[in-house]
């Protein structure tokens, strides 16, 4: 029986050089996807105002844990934001820090679920939970304990309210892709 514990964790073990290049794509994509979102909003007269709604750093972020495991996810998360920040001023400086332990939290809960036995959406929803509620603690550190007034304790719930249909987006294309990813690892192992 350990045997078979052992063979299935080496059969879902992801290289560290697949790691490192799920790593590098995320935080490609968290560059790259939200500055499309803030093009698309500008064009539209809405300003910043779809990255908000649509969340589009979560999603590379997550899907790179679910892909490549916890190491990749944290990464992605860290370095994400941080990169689009040196890139592109945005998130707003007030914001990043919360963002980079938000999308980190994302990245490790997601790293994590990898191998669970569930349906892909009830690991999206825990994910989700999980980062929300690191970014949570961490601003209610900042106001409560630091002191910081840079952001206000208000903004956690203002930003869950904000991002419902980035919400929405993650619980139906993140388990549209896993299942797609999956089925074409079945199919190669099959043909």
């Amino acid at each position: 029986m350990r045997n078979t514990t052992v063979l299935s964790y080496e059969k879902n073990k992801v290289s560290v050089k697949a790691q490192t290049a799920a790593a590098i794509l995320a935080i490609a994509g968290a560059v790259v996807v939200p500055q499309a979102f803030h093009a698309a909003g500008a064009a539209l007269g809405l300003g910043s105002g779809l990255g908000a709604a649509f969340l589009p750093m979560h999603i590379p972020v997550i899907l790179a844990a679910f892909l490549a495991g916890p190491f990749a996810g944290a990464a992605a998360g860290l370095m994400g934001p941080l990169a689009a920040y040196l890139i592109s001023g945005m998130p707003a400086m007030a914001l990043l820090p919360f963002m980079m332990i938000e999308l980190c939290g994302y990245g490790v809960l997601a790293g994590i679920a990898k191998d669970i036995k569930a349906p892909a959406v009830l690991k999206v929803i825990g994910v989700m939970i999980g980062g929300r509620a690191a970014k949570a603690a961490s601003i209610l550190f900042a106001v409560y304990v630091i002191g910081t007034e840079s952001i206000a304790v208000q903004s956690i719930w203002l930003s869950v309210k904000e991002g419902l249909p980035g919400i929405v987006l993650q619980l139906i294309l993140i388990p549209v892709i896993l299942h797609i990813v999956e089925r074409s690892k079945d199919e190669k192992q099959l043909g």
